[in-house]
């Protein structure tokens, strides 16, 4: 270990790792995640003289999940901490029901979700988290014992570029006894959750393997530099995908799109493996790459051809001409409810948005009302029942978009039937077309993301 490995972390050293992760505009504005814990606290205080010395702005977030009794007394407590920092601070509460399965799972989920929000709201664009090196070495552990490919075990990326903030990870080569060396510097008192001493969950008993583990040489610096070995070659991986992207796949606004097999049957398997991997998810909405025994199968027909058509990933693909058709199954999409004001991204493809009523856009109540309006996949019937009221320069507009892509549309609807298809051009009237003209594929994998960066 180095001479310094309990020493606090100089603004000198700071400033390195953030310029890693730039260029930042003039005067930046950040948000950091504050939990109240000294990973958190230390990374505070740290930004706080960053971006002082910019004169930029920083902001606070606590999370409030409410899954222990104590959860709210601790954020009143980083509130008044933060207070007294002179950092701005802001507590964002989690509400709805809890869940029962994977709760710390869904409470990650939530705290992101609700700190992206907040960030987006105040036009903030980089959202600034407290790994640390410990992190990353239980990430790659934990994620080992998952049998993860490529993707997971190159860890946590210091800097992830999200269609809404950049992800900054500034700490990830910094050993947790200098964050909380840091804070202690300072003289700041921190809060200890106790859910990380619970053996209940795997990166606690992982944790506890850490001092035996680097007896034998696997230590948290060799293993974090384990992920950046891996890091550099996932990145270098994704730009050869990227390529063949370009060439070989064509996507379309209406959230379908058609691909080469011929090109991707003369790129290597693993390229072109993921390539077809990316398709999937991103025409099915899905989070996760399908099986990967499934996918060889599917790979395998790139020079046989898709004469009776197939499925995978909640998607169809049918051969047209000399390439594949990728549509989503309609039978396997979302039903959803959006609300006045909501954002919603449905069935994991479409992202839509309903004014708030009263807005500037129509002042008097709209046909549609002030309830929820029900997002739904419009259906082979649904589109038999469209296609009359479609009016001659609308069914032109539908008539591009392969029929077996028309029912994946969304479609909302109220209790008198349809009042949108926006994709086809269809309002129920002008009221609607208004309101309700927000729509576009922004699949929640696209084809494409920020390469994997390393530093």
């Amino acid at each position: 270990m180095p001479d310094n490995a309990s020493s606090p972390v100089s603004a000198e050293e700071f400033d390195s790792a953030m310029a890693a992760l730039g260029p930042f505009e003039p005067r930046p504005a950040l948000a950091v995640a504050l939990s109240g814990g000294g990973d958190s606290l230390a990374l505070t205080l740290l930004l706080k003289d960053w971006t002082a010395r910019r004169r930029g702005s920083l902001l606070a977030l606590t999370v409030d999940h409410g899954l222990r009794p104590e959860a709210a007394a601790e954020a009143a407590q980083v509130r008044a901490q933060a207070a007294r920092l002179g950092v701005a601070h802001r507590v964002l509460r989690w509400r709805g029901p809890r869940p029962e399965a994977s709760p710390q799972a869904k409470a990650r989920e939530a705290r992101y979700a609700l700190m992206v929000e907040a960030c987006r709201s105040r036009g903030i664009l980089h959202l600034v988290l407290a790994h640390h090196l410990e992190d990353q070495a239980e990430t790659l552990l934990l994620r080992l014992g998952r049998g993860s490919g490529l993707e997971g075990l190159a860890g946590m990326a210091p800097l992830a570029e999200t269609p809404e903030l950049r992800l900054l990870r500034p700490l990830l080569s910094m050993p947790k006894a200098r964050l909380l060396a840091t804070a202690a510097a300072r003289r700041e008192g921190w809060i200890e959750d106790p859910s990380n001493a619970d053996a209940g969950f795997a990166r606690v008993r992982l944790r506890r393997l850490m001092p035996a583990l680097a007896r034998e040489g696997l230590s948290p610096e060799r293993l974090a530099a384990a992920c950046g070995h891996l890091g550099r070659a996932r990145a270098a991986l994704e730009g050869e995908v990227a390529a063949l992207m370009a060439q070989a796949v064509q996507p379309d606004p209406a959230g379908f799109l058609t691909l080469s097999p011929e090109l991707l049957a003369e790129a290597s398997d693993e390229v072109s493996l993921r390539t077809l991997a990316h398709c999937l998810m991103t025409v099915g909405g899905g989070r996760y790459t399908p099986r990967l025994d499934r996918l060889r199968r599917l790979h395998a027909m790139l020079g046989d051809g898709l004469s009776r058509g197939a499925t995978l990933g909640g998607c169809r693909m049918l051969q047209r001409g000399n390439r594949w058709l990728l549509v989503r199954e309609a039978g396997r999409c979302a039903t959803a409810l959006l609300e006045p004001g909501d954002r919603l991204l449905w069935d994991g493809r479409f992202e839509l948005r309903r004014p708030r009523l009263g807005t500037a856009q129509g002042r008097s109540r709209p046909r549609e009302g002030a309830g929820p309006l029900q997002v739904a996949a419009l259906g082979s019937a649904g589109w038999r029942r469209l296609k009359a009221a479609l009016p001659e320069d609308k069914a032109e507009l539908a008539g591009r978009i392969p029929a077996a892509a028309r029912a994946a549309l969304p479609a909302l609807s109220g209790p008198g039937g349809f009042l949108a298809v926006p994709l086809l051009g269809y309002y129920d009237d002008q009221r609607a077309a208004k309101r309700l003209n927000f729509c576009r594929f922004t699949p929640a994998n696209g084809l494409t993301a920020a390469a994997f960066t390393v530093v």
